[in-house]
């Protein structure tokens, strides 16, 4: 009886935290990455044709991001629910799968630009910065697809001992 209070303050904390994470991006996208694009233009405008591409990968980007994040909202109410394993629970975790693996796909997709970049402003290590970035997406992607593997076990066990008793 005593952890109900903990796990429900342990996934409001979570929550807050996708929040927060949410609001941070979507604060980036319509205030950094626009100023980053016309400084760009405007400091080098004959590698203009490079940071349009950019800019438009990395707002592709927050689309999977921001589904993902909703997907991982849905798994923390599932949670508080006591319907962490659950169907419900493997599709979010799958869907949040993908999106990394999306997100990675773009940014990958967008490295070349990154490689120009590095050169121009003669920065090696912005590629592996880029490498970085495309590689953590992967990461959570690969950690989904063990949860997700997790549950579907525990929820496989859990309906062979349903069907049992």
């Amino acid at each position: 009886m005593k952890n109900v209070p903990i796990k429900r303050a342990s996934t409001l904390f979570l929550k807050a935290v996708i929040l927060l994470l949410g609001i941070g991006v979507l604060t980036m996208c319509v205030f950094l990455f626009p100023e980053l694009l016309s400084a760009g233009i405007r400091d080098v405008p004959e590698f203009r044709h490079v940071y349009y591409p950019a800019i438009i990968g990395v707002f592709l980007t927050t689309i999977p991001f921001f589904f993902a994040l909703y997907q991982a909202f849905k798994l923390l109410h599932y949670i508080d629910k006591n319907n962490a394993f659950s169907e419900l629970s493997i599709q979010a975790l799958r869907y949040i799968k993908y999106c990394g693996i999306a997100m990675s796909v773009f940014y990958a997709v967008g490295m070349p630009f990154v490689v120009v970049l590095a050169e121009l402003d003669d920065a090696p290590g912005a590629i592996v910065i880029g490498m970085a970035i495309v590689v953590a997406p992967l990461i959570v992607a690969t950690f989904a697809a063990v949860l997700q593997k997790l549950v579907q076990n525990a929820v496989d066990m859990k309906l062979e001992n349903d069907l049992t008793v």
